[in-house]
């Protein structure tokens, strides 16, 4: 099974607004960078957005080491916490629907076919690959060339 790490990152301009995301995918001295814009969506929703994009991007099964500066996408992946939601009908309690289950689903979907490990990487702190990706985000909504984010509900 061929080893790639993979660092993700979403952002936003408002919460909703404009968003990008952008992954680097790392094999060996390979280097890919991957980005792209929504027109209206949230930093979440581009956080997840980016692993999606970055999974779907692999051609056979790897070992992965993710990294991401976001908490809501690590806990959720690393603790099963989006497996538990997918169980329970996207719900995250009985009363509370979970967010993003459309991106979820995505997510999870193309995780099964890897062996995944997850780091959580402090935004904003120096880490290259994850400025990086920021820049590639954030260049990335504001280049104009934006989709629409189908599955965002305001």
């Amino acid at each position: 099974m061929k080893s790639v790490e993979i660092f993700t990152d979403g952002a936003c301009s408002g919460n909703p607004g404009p968003g990008g995301w952008a992954a680097i995918l790392k094999y060996g001295e390979h280097i890919k960078e991957i980005c792209g814009g929504y027109r209206l969506t949230t930093n979440n929703r581009m956080e997840i957005m980016a692993v999606f994009r970055a999974l779907s991007a692999l051609k056979e099964p790897c070992h992965i080491m993710l990294y991401s500066d976001s908490k809501y996408v690590i806990d959720a992946l690393s603790l099963g916490w989006a497996k538990k939601w997918r169980a329970a009908g996207w719900m995250r309690t009985k009363h509370e629907p979970a967010l993003n289950p459309d991106l979820w689903e995505l997510v999870l979907d193309e995780a099964e076919r890897h062996k995944i490990e997850y780091v959580w990487v402090k935004g904003h702190a120096g880490h290259p690959e994850n400025e990086r990706c920021d820049t590639l985000a954030v260049e990335s909504y504001q280049n104009g060339a934006l989709e629409e984010d189908t599955g965002y509900k305001a």
